[in-house]
C-alpha cells in the first residue's frame, strides 16, 4: 500500500491504495496455491490466477511456471514499501540511472535494512529494490551517510 494525494468532492485527500494493484502475495507451496488457483470456473476463488514467470522454459504442460518470489527478496521488497512515505514508487529502468553496480544496505533511518541498488530518480538518491520478473521499486531520498556497500 502506498499513499497518494486524491481530488474527492474538490477537496484534496491522502488516501491509502495499493502499490501493486490486482496482485496477491502468498506464502505457500505450490501444493497449496494450487488448491486456491485451480478451481472450477462456478467456485468463488475461480478469478485466481498465476502471475507467470515468462523469463523460465516452459513447463511440461507447456505453460510458462508461476512466479515465485524468493523469502529475502519479499522482505525486502516489505521493507521498502511499509514506510508512511509519499515518495516510494514502481519505476521502470529507463527511470533508474545507477550510479553503481554494487548492492547496499540502508543502515539508517524509514527505510533501515532495505537492500538494493543506488541509482538518481527525479534528481534525488534513492534505493531502488527489484523484484525479479516483476518490478523496480524506488525508495524515497537516502543520504550517503545511511548507506553500506555490501561486499
Amino acid at each position: 500500500m502506498h499513499y497518494v494525494q486524491k481530488v474527492i468532492a474538490g477537496k484534496k485527500k491522502r488516501i491509502q491504495q495499493p502499490l501493486l494493484p490486482n496482485f496477491l502475495f502468498i506464502y505457500a507451496t505450490r501444493e497449496q496455491a494450487d488448491f486456491f488457483v485451480k478451481k472450477t470456473v462456478d467456485e468463488p476463488t475461480s478469478f485466481i490466477k498465476y502471475y507467470l514467470d515468462k523469463t523460465l522454459p516452459p513447463e511440461a504442460n507447456g505453460k510458462n511456471p508461476p512466479l515465485i518470489i524468493p523469502y529475502n527478496a519479499m522482505i525486502n521488497f516489505i521493507k521498502a514499501t511499509s514506510t508512511d512515505s509519499d515518495h516510494v514508487r514502481i519505476v521502470t529502468s529507463e527511470q533508474c540511472h545507477y550510479k553503481h553496480g554494487d548492492n547496499v544496505r540502508v543502515i539508517a533511518g524509514d527505510f533501515k535494512g532495505v537492500v538494493g541498488k543506488v541509482a538518481r530518480i527525479a534528481g534525488q538518491q534513492r534505493i531502488v529494490v527489484e523484484i525479479s520478473g516483476l518490478c523496480l521499486v524506488a525508495t524515497a531520498y537516502i543520504p550517503t551517510d545511511f548507506i553500506e556497500i555490501i561486499k
